[in-house]
């Protein structure tokens, strides 16, 4: 059974260039994302349909809805805390 054990980072406090940097990682989180699912032949629909490859998330991230932002954006977040974390730096 897999038990997930993400390495905590929760101590980790981001200057405040980085945390504007969450925004423009997480808006490319997307577009790798986006890129992924066409090159799989999902296209966009109004309605989630796996069958068919249908999504109504293949949007640009500016007209996302924020619950998805938000998914987006922690995944930045926890990638940038993780590489301080860890001892890289980043200038």
């Amino acid at each position: 059974m897999y038990t997930p054990n993400p390495i905590y980072t929760g101590d980790v406090v981001l200057p405040g260039a980085l945390l504007s940097l969450t925004e423009k990682i997480a808006s490319n989180v997307h577009d790798v994302w986006a890129v992924g699912r066409i090159s799989e032949g999902w296209t966009y629909g109004p309605v989630r349909n796996n069958e068919k490859k249908i999504t109504p998330l293949l949007v640009p991230y500016s007209e996302l809805p924020d619950s998805e932002k938000e998914y987006d954006r922690n995944t930045a977040l926890e990638t940038l805390k993780l590489i301080i974390k860890l001892g890289y730096k980043i200038v």
